[in-house]
């Protein structure tokens, strides 16, 4: 069994850190790095690309709405070619920066109120796979299983990963549990780690209401903001590990 580990990082902007990324970076395959819409400005993409190839972890594009004080998180009604402009602008910022730091940018994960505004929102997602399309046709597109946003890349010839997340709460729809609703967030490192290790090994999870509902992972995600990030990353590694899943990028297998 084979599985992915991605983190949200380069998520720290001028004087404002965020999250420990040096120590993610050593437990993660994948890093999701912010292209300065949503976090993130030059330094930080910098640094982040250098301290990911440094470590062999796949550098990941996360790109978002342009709003740096809601972090990303609001849904903006974009029109379709403007969002598409903004997306591929982030795209090329990152690939310019992971080129110097010597590796390149191997995936597309969109973030926040993007992301989950594309597993609906048919042009919206249609306006991110333009980009992609305009950026790179082989790029491969990282996203929840079922969204729009994948089936559109899927059809556009854009190879598809999946992803399921370690630290939300998903409905029994398979869709993330809000993160206005209580409980939307998992912090106990244990619980977290256990249901990584089910989601990995028996393609499945347990929905807030106790639902048991299938899922496909290509890819595991624990957000870098999240409180005590590195500690959850730690737990879900050393549990994948002792059930003999071997953790590697996802997108490197695409490649």
């Amino acid at each position: 069994m084979r599985i992915d580990l991605n983190a949200d990082l380069g998520e720290s902007f001028g004087r404002w850190e965020l999250g420990d990324d040096e120590a993610l970076l050593d437990v993660v395959s994948s890093a999701n790095v912010a292209c300065g819409f949503h976090a993130g400005d030059p330094t930080v993409l910098r640094r982040t690309c250098h301290l990911a190839a440094r470590r062999g972890v796949a550098v990941g594009a996360h790109t978002g709405y342009r709003d740096l004080a809601g972090f990303g998180r609001r849904f903006v009604d974009v029109p379709p070619s403007e969002l598409t402009n903004d997306v591929l602008y982030q795209l090329g910022a990152l690939r310019q920066f992971a080129e110097v730091a010597g590796t390149k940018v191997r995936y597309i994960k969109p973030h926040g109120a993007l992301y989950n505004a594309i597993v609906h929102h048919e042009e919206q997602a249609a306006a991110v796979v333009d980009a992609v399309l305009d950026f790179d046709t082989t790029l491969p597109a990282l996203g929840l299983p079922g969204s729009a946003w994948l089936r559109l890349a899927g059809e556009a010839g854009l190879p598809v990963l999946h992803e399921v997340f370690a630290d939300r709460a998903y409905t029994p729809e398979g869709t993330l549990v809000s993160r206005r609703q209580q409980d939307a967030v998992l912090h106990d490192p244990v619980e977290v780690a256990e249901r990584c290790v089910r989601m990995a090994t028996e393609g499945e999870i347990v929905a807030i209401d106790g639902t048991v509902i299938p899922v496909r992972a290509d890819s595991i995600c624990v957000h870098g903001d999240t409180q005590g990030a590195v500690e959850l990353a730690q737990a879900v590694r050393s549990a994948l590990d002792k059930a003999g899943v071997t953790i590697a990028p996802a997108a490197l297998v695409t490649a």
